[in-house]
Order: structure tokens, then sequence, then C-alpha cells
């Protein structure tokens, strides 16, 4: 296994690779496991150690690229649900932040729908815990970045409310 060190966005992650095979690379960042589809297979004329044993990372530099880009990217994979009407452009207003890393098991609100300080707008599993994330402002739902069964990081914009 081979451990890599990558700042995205300010945010410090540890990625260490445990495994790769065809186009799914098995890795872990800051600890938790994620499962990567890359978009090609590594080339195996270009990585012959890797092809021989699957479990080399030292030739799989873009298998880590796209590991430390995996969580920033999650939330934006997540398609807002159907707007009714906002006041606000979509994304535009206050960052919603994960507090912690985890997965989101449940989202409670839709683009649109106004919410108070102190809502629920989404479920996170945490370490085995369901954490309840309350809205930390008053306003309209401008955008949700995540859907069920996303993993998210600490400080990745789960949602804005306007």
């Amino acid at each position: 296994m081979k451990t890599y060190q990558y700042k995205v966005k300010g945010v410090d992650y540890e990625v260490e690779i445990a495994e790769v095979e065809g186009k799914i690379a098995r890795v872990n960042v800051n600890g938790i496991p994620f499962e990567i589809e890359m978009q090609k297979p590594i080339n195996a004329a270009k990585h012959p150690a890797l092809a021989a044993t699957r479990m080399q990372a030292s030739a799989a530099a873009p298998v880590a690229a796209a590991a430390a880009a995996a969580p920033a990217k999650a939330p934006a994979a997540a398609a807002p649900a159907a707007p009714a009407a906002p006041a606000a452009p979509a994304g535009a207003g206050n960052a919603m932040k994960a507090p912690l890393p985890g997965t989101v098991t449940d989202v409670k609100v839709q683009v649109g729908q106004t919410v108070n300080v102190g809502d629920i707008v989404l479920v996170l599993e945490a370490m085995k815990m369901q954490n309840n994330i309350e809205a930390e402002y008053a306003g309209q739902v401008t955008s949700v970045l995540v859907k069920p069964g996303d993993t998210v990081m600490e400080g990745a914009v789960m949602l804005t409310i306007a």
C-alpha cells in the first residue's frame, strides 16, 4: 500500500491506496474507505508491476489524484431537487458545510423550501452514529449538493441557504 498527502481547497487529505483492479480503486482517505471508479483502467504496459500484483500503488499516481478529488467532487455529483421558484439564484447564499466526515443518510429539505435556524436539514452518519445537521441560517434552500449515500469530508459544502 502507498500513501499520498494532498491538499484540496485548503483541506489536507491522506490517501492510502489499498488495491487497484481494472477501473476500481479501493482507497482510504483520512481513514475513511472509498471505492473509486476511474475513467480508464491503469495501463498495464506502463505499469507492469501493478498488472502483476493488482495491489501495487507505485505507479498509481492517477488513482491517487482521483482519490483526492473524489471526496471534493462527491457533493457536486448529486442532482438538486426541482426548485419551487427560488427567490435567489441556485447555489446563492450561505453554505452549510459538513461539520465532520461521514455519509449522508437522509436529506430532509428540497430546493425552494424555507427553513428556520435549528431545523433539521439532513442526517449524517459518522462513526456509526446518526447526526442531525441543523440549519445554521434562516431562509430558502437554494441548492442541495448531496444525496443519501454520498460520503462527505469535513468542510464540504452540502447545501446553501439564502
